[in-house]
Parts: structure tokens; C-alpha cells; sequence
């Protein structure tokens, strides 16, 4: 056979380029290493449940354009993340707002709170925060830090929060309102049934190849007699690109996570949220989610997932880049090698070592389409 694009990878990126591609009449074939499509917002049904297998996904944007288009391929309930964060004893409201620090110090009024936070941020008024834990002092005070920020990001990347750079947190969104939605963006939801079927119905009629990495499509492809062999004019890469140049520059950076996932058939309703935190550096893992709130469903029987970070290494899943300066000059170095390649492609978080909510993904893999569509 003979294909217009050749994609490597099932997730939102290359299900929107292949579907998009295909309803032009390109004639396009996608293959998943993985034994699933949908990537990272994969979705299945336990004990009557979708649990969302790598993690919470939570839509949300202010593009109506994409919101537009996710709409075509499921229904959206009214889901708003309002996650909860524990530190010891103590349980408080995400994002940090007047539910937060009433909670916190006993108060009513933003002016009061206004007025703790200009005390314990005004030591470090006018000074040049050298790392994450003078930028969040200098944004939030000791005590937000300290219960909120400091455990929990010590967790997630790995390293105290004294050795990770302040523009990790150049902003810290303080909100003076009682108001526990964590996204500010006017379209939020999760699609009832899962993601999955949001992918299932981009791919349709275009074929895939599950359980086959790029190299065993094109070693296996290679094998076969010069008549038999698939052909194509452009591919498309959605996973690594330093693995795609098989690191010769070196290798970027990236933090993974560890899942531990619990079938409770007794349990009608764990933790009474679909997101609680764990804040404290001692409890090994940021979160738990349970997922039967996503979609507000009632019952006996529930599941929870138990999310670790993790150090990455070469093999595991990677899940956020470590957009640090060494690891964005090594990252340029590979785009410059990308631009000279005159029929790849790289998209998605992984071909742009970029961290992407999922509407800024569905709207890249979009203007790409544009882009080529235009050549």
C-alpha cells in the first residue's frame, strides 16, 4: 500500500492529524506501540467505572473552536476540577483561595487574608528569587509553602525545592474569592463514557496497528519483497524526538509517574472527590483520584488510583519534559536537526518536548493539518 502520511502514534495528536488528513481523502495509516489507542487520556471500564488509566484528565479551554470539535465525538458533563489538598491532619480547598486560607488561618474577609500574605511575603519584596522556594515564598508566604507548595513539588520533580529553578512557578495564582475552580477557562468538562471513544471515533476507517512501535513497522516493512513493501510520502512522529534520532546529541530530561490502581466492590465512596492531594514530602505519592466523581456516578463499588512520580529512565513512559535551561538548549539542537528533515513531522508533547494541556494539542495538531494542507 501506498500512504499520503504514515503516523507514528494513536494518541490526541496523531488522531486528530489522521482524522482531519483522511477526511481531505489522503490516504493515511497510523501505528501505536502501545496495546491501545488513545495514548495518555486512554480510558476503560472497571467494575462499570471509566477509570482513567495514566491519570486524571480534566478538559478545559477557552477556544471554543476546540471546544466545538471534542463536542462532534462525545457529550461533555459539567465536571469542574475542584481538587482537595491534604497536609496532615489539615484539609483544604485547590486553588489557593478564600476557602483555603479561611481555612488556614481563621479568617473571613480577602482583606485579612491580604494582609497575612503582604506580611509573610514582604521579607522577600524586591529581591531576585534565586530558586523555586524563594519564588513561591516571595508569592504566596511561608505558610501556603509550606503546607501547600513545598511537600508536594519536592514530590513531583524529584528534588528539593531549593534546587529547582523559580520558573517553574513564575506565577502562583492567589484567588481572593470563594471559589474552588481550579481552571479559569470558560469550557470545562469530562466527556460521559471516557476519552477513549473520543479517539475510537477520530480513527475510524483509518487503519491501525496496535502493539507496534515505528521501528518494528519499518524493520518488518523493510523485510518484505520490493512488491509488497509499504510506501509513503510524509510521516508523522508523536513520540520522542531524541529517541527518533536515537540520542545522538544526548538524551532530553523527563519526569514519569507510577500508577497503583484499587478495586474497592464494597466501597460506594472513598475520598467524597474525584481529586484529593497529598501534600507532605513523607506520603509518597501526590494524589489520589477516584473515579467514579469525573462522571458522578453513584453505587456500590468504586476505584482509586494512587499516582507516584517517578524518575525517568530510558524504557519507562516519559510525562512531563524538564523544561530546564540544559535540557531546552539540547532540545533546540534537536529541533534544528528536525527542520532539515524534508518528509517528518514531529507533534505532540513528546516530538515537541513541550508540556500540552489537551485542547492545546487538539489546536496544534489542527494548525498543522493548515500548514500542510496549504504546501
Amino acid at each position: 500500500m501506498h500512504y499520503d502520511y504514515l503516523i507514528a502514534g494513536a494518541g490526541l495528536f496523531g488522531a486528530v492529524f489522521a482524522h482531519e488528513m483522511h477526511k481531505q481523502g489522503r490516504k493515511v495509516l497510523v501505528v501505536e506501540k502501545r496495546d491501545h489507542i488513545a495514548g495518555n487520556i486512554y480510558t476503560e471500564k472497571v467494575m462499570g467505572i471509566n477509570v482513567h488509566r495514566y491519570g486524571a484528565h480534566i478538559f478545559h479551554t477557552s477556544d471554543e473552536e476546540v471546544w466545538n470539535y471534542v463536542n462532534q465525538y462525545a457529550r461533555f458533563n459539567h465536571y469542574v476540577n475542584s481538587p482537595v489538598a491534604v497536609y496532615r491532619d489539615e484539609l483544604y480547598n485547590l486553588p489557593f483561595n478564600m476557602n483555603t486560607f479561611s481555612r488556614m488561618w481563621n479568617i473571613k474577609t480577602p482583606k485579612e487574608a491580604k494582609e497575612i500574605i503582604a506580611k509573610q511575603t514582604g521579607e522577600f519584596a524586591g529581591i531576585t528569587p534565586q530558586n523555586l522556594e524563594e519564588q513561591a515564598l516571595q508569592l504566596a508566604g511561608r505558610d501556603v509553602y509550606e503546607k501547600l507548595v513545598k511537600g508536594y513539588t519536592e514530590k513531583q520533580w524529584g528534588r528539593d525545592c531549593k534546587d529547582l529553578p523559580a520558573f517553574i512557578i513564575r506565577r502562583l495564582p492567589l484567588r481572593f474569592t470563594y471559589d474552588n475552580n481550579y481552571f479559569n477557562d470558560r469550557f470545562q468538562g469530562i466527556p460521559e463514557g471516557g476519552y477513549t471513544q473520543i479517539v475510537e471515533k477520530l480513527l475510524e476507517d483509518i487503519p491501525v496497528l496496535t502493539g507496534v512501535s515505528l521501528q518494528e513497522y519499518q524493520t518488518a516493512n523493510a523485510a518484505r519483497t520490493a512488491d509488497e513493501q509499504d510506501s509513503w510520502d510524509r510521516l508523522l512522529y508523536t513520540g520522542m524526538i531524541d529517541e527518533y534520532y536515537h540520542y545522538r546529541l544526548g538524551t532530553l530530561e523527563y519526569r514519569s509517574l507510577r500508577f497503583e490502581t484499587e478495586e474497592l466492590p464494597e466501597e460506594d465512596n472513598y475520598q467524597g472527590n474525584a481529586v484529593v492531594n497529598y501534600t507532605e514530602r513523607e506520603v509518597p505519592y501526590t494524589r489520589i483520584i477516584e473515579h467514579k466523581h469525573f462522571e458522578f456516578q453513584t453505587g456500590e463499588g468504586t476505584v482509586i488510583t494512587r499516582e507516584y512520580p517517578a524518575t525517568w529512565k530510558k524504557g519507562d513512559e516519559p510525562y512531563y519534559p524538564i523544561n530546564d535551561e540544559k535540557n531546552g538548549a539540547l532540545y533546540a539542537q534537536y529541533a534544528e536537526l528536525a527542520k532539515k528533515e524534508a518528509n517528518v513531522l514531529f507533534g505532540g508533547r513528546l516530538g515537541q518536548y513541550k508540556y500540552y494541556d489537551m485542547d492545546k494539542v487538539i489546536r496544534s495538531a489542527l494548525d498543522m493539518v493548515k500548514e500542510e494542507l496549504a504546501r
